[in-house]
């Protein structure tokens, strides 16, 4: 039974003059809305993924205190047919009971909304659940809150962390030993300066990272839109660069002397020279989409190609850039992935893997061609990817289902285990497997904020 089925089923039973009851308190073409401001978001009970059988909460903000809202779904009145009305605050907040048989997609929920009169639309995304699969070794240790991303150094391992939001003043970079995953080293970002409104600044916290060729390390201050420089060895500041370089840096990956750097949401790929430290012509992104802007996310650099990978946030696109001429050779369009943010590649078939948050997949692409081979269901919200030259996987890093997820370039799921909470983000081992950093969901969780090096069991 889908979803919309099993909805109408249980809203049949209302009478035909309740209806027409509740019709008749509201005149068309009446009570216009001018400048209306609400917002809605609909996600799974204590921020849960929403799958066949579970509660979604439907929760609405900015809307005027008594506004009554009815919630449709392929035309049928949600929640009993009753309408559900605005607080003093003009918040709400209702719980749809989602079908056991409910198949796992994006669903357009419809708010008519009156006194006065607007309608919208929110998603409501049913997820899938994988079951647990394939036998997988993992060692963890727990490390400071709020850890965000993980790079490989020559025997050793940078880890970010960074907490809340800003004014950030809770961050870390951190050096471990891979066999043993203990700190050897660790340093605390410098203060930033206070903001053009005279609001504390933080410090410049660390997110992502990346390890150049002479040892240095490379972070993203996301919150100032810069980027930073530590040296490898003793985790001591290099360079801080001014606050406004990069806007909104998410990514640091260096190759052959340089080190690039995504802007999250431009069609931008900033350059430094590694040596010098200092910021080269940037590779400028397009989009295959008319009229759009390629809004840059994740990326994967092939070494022995030369080839970099980024995906676009915001067209659902993949390019393709030639590191030797900074020139973008292909781009391709991914129609069956929304928000897609992770990305990584395999030589060996010549396939890149990219994961979207909203559709809870990944997709596999010739490289070659820009052909989608396979759609690959994962779980809720994958985030990042990392492929695994050495036992030829795709580990996915499924942040909404706190698990691990491995898929062959044939399509095929061959492991899924629970990592702890919110795993963020994850590279290659050198001798097979993954190491992964998760987030935390409070400073009870027991999972959270641990590094894993995770490894498949024949």
């Amino acid at each position: 039974m889908s979803l919309v089925t099993a909805l109408r089923s249980g809203v049949c039973g209302i009478a035909l003059s309740t209806l027409m009851a509740g019709a008749a308190l509201c005149d068309p073409f009446t009570g216009l809305a001018k400048g209306f401001d609400g917002q809605m978001i609909a996600e799974g009970l204590n921020r849960a993924p929403i799958t066949a059988g579970s509660i979604a909460e439907v929760r609405g903000k900015g809307f005027l205190p008594g506004q009554s809202v009815t919630l449709r779904q392929n035309g049928v009145a949600l929640n009993e047919g009753a309408p559900v009305t605005a607080d003093d605050k003009g918040e709400f907040r209702t719980e749809v009971n989602i079908p056991e048989g409910a198949e796992p997609g994006l669903y357009p929920v419809v708010a008519e909304i009156a006194d006065p009169a607007y309608a919208m639309t929110v998603d409501l995304k049913v997820s899938p659940v994988l079951p647990d699969s394939g036998t997988l070794e993992i060692t963890s240790q727990k490390l400071a809150p709020g850890l965000y991303q993980v790079a490989a150094g020559k025997d050793v391992l940078y880890v970010t962390s960074a907490v809340g939001r800003p004014p950030v003043t809770q961050s870390k970079l951190m050096k471990l030993d891979p066999q043993t995953l203990e700190i050897l080293a660790e340093a605390t970002p410098q203060d930033a300066p206070d903001g053009p409104d005279g609001r504390d600044g933080g410090v410049f916290a660390v997110y992502g990272v990346g390890v150049d060729a002479q040892g240095q390390v490379w972070v993203t201050n996301t919150r100032q839109n810069t980027v930073a420089v530590y040296a490898g060895e003793d985790l001591s500041l290099v360079k801080q660069f001014e606050a406004g370089s990069v806007p909104h840096p998410r990514d640091a990956l260096a190759h052959d002397g340089k080190v690039y750097v995504t802007a999250t949401f431009e069609p931008t790929i900033h350059v430094f020279d590694a040596a010098t430290l200092e910021e080269l012509a940037p590779i400028e992104l397009s989009s295959g989409k008319r009229g759009a802007d390629f809004a840059t996310a994740s990326m994967h650099i092939d070494a022995d190609s030369g080839t970099l990978y980024v995906v676009s946030l915001e067209t659902d696109e993949v390019a393709v850039v030639d590191l030797a001429s900074g020139e973008e050779t292909s781009v391709y369009a991914l129609p069956l992935s929304k928000r897609t943010i992770g990305v990584g590649y395999d030589a060996k078939t010549n396939r890149i893997f990219t994961a979207g948050v909203n559709t809870d997949n990944v997709l596999i692409v010739d490289a070659a061609t820009g052909e989608t081979l396979h759609d690959v269901p994962v779980g809720a919200g994958p985030l990042n990817i990392a492929f695994d030259v050495a036992n030829d996987l795709a580990w996915v890093a499924v942040r909404g289902s706190d698990s691990l997820v491995a898929v062959s370039p044939e399509g095929e799921v061959v492991a899924k285990a629970q990592i702890g909470s919110f795993p963020n983000h994850l590279i290659a081992a050198a001798d097979g497997g993954v190491y992964v950093v998760n987030k935390s969901k409070g400073q009870e969780d027991a999972t959270g904020d641990h590094i894993s090096h995770v490894t498949l069991k024949p």
